[in-house]
């Protein structure tokens, strides 16, 4: 396959777009947060894969380090650059921690949009750095080497960021978990007063 692509070979192309498209569509999506935008960042991922097929090494396994090396630059310059996406992501509610793989369960489930809302903000507030480990090592499953061919930092660098990036997404979801729990607790008093509330009422005109 490497050898193929390096040639120009355009089937050799068509199987690798087949192969990878829905991996690199999500991986966009987890950076980018948005689904449009996914899709624009993928396509642009294998334009510039198909200029850059000359610099493919001959020997190697699997292209997908290098294709999500690819997305992960061309997503990173669309997060820097879009303002409005890291705005939205900024406003979710924080929760959860990974994202549903397939795109196609997840367009129009209103729970897991929320979730997946959820997940960027916490994304959001990591520094990018961690958050592109983060995502290539547990979301994409690259082992810390492969992740650091792709990112072209030493595989300790790796390690390190990652650990810390775990270690802030845990501290987000404690104080997440207390932040839940105390507005369900909250809204149960509430209730309770109401009930309350309705039952004196309701004395009180029999009563009369």
């Amino acid at each position: 396959m490497r050898t193929r692509i390096r040639s120009g070979d355009p089937d050799a192309y068509a199987e690798l777009f087949d192969s990878y498209a829905r991996a690199l569509y999500n991986h966009a999506f987890r950076m980018t947060g948005d689904w449009s935008v996914a899709e624009d960042v993928m396509a642009a991922a294998f334009l510039e894969a198909w200029r850059l097929r000359g610099t493919v090494d001959p020997e190697g396994g699997s292209l997908r380090p290098w294709l999500l090396g690819i997305t992960t630059n061309l997503a990173r310059n669309h997060w820097r650059s879009n303002r409005r996406y890291r705005a939205a992501a900024a406003v979710a509610a924080a929760a959860a921690v990974s994202v549903p793989d397939h795109a196609d369960e997840v367009a129009g489930r209103l729970d897991d949009r929320q979730q997946i809302a959820a997940t960027l903000t916490q994304l959001s507030a990591l520094r990018a750095p961690e958050r592109e480990v983060l995502l290539l090592c547990l979301c994409e499953g690259l082992e810390y080497a492969e992740a650091a061919g792709v990112l072209g930092i030493p595989v300790g660098t790796v390690r390190s960021r990652l650990s810390r990036a775990r270690s802030k997404l845990r501290k987000l979801a404690d104080a997440e978990l207390k932040k839940n729990r105390r507005e369900l607790v909250a809204r149960s008093q509430q209730i309770n007063g109401d009930r309350n509330t309705k039952a004196v009422r309701s004395a009180q005109e029999g009563i009369r």
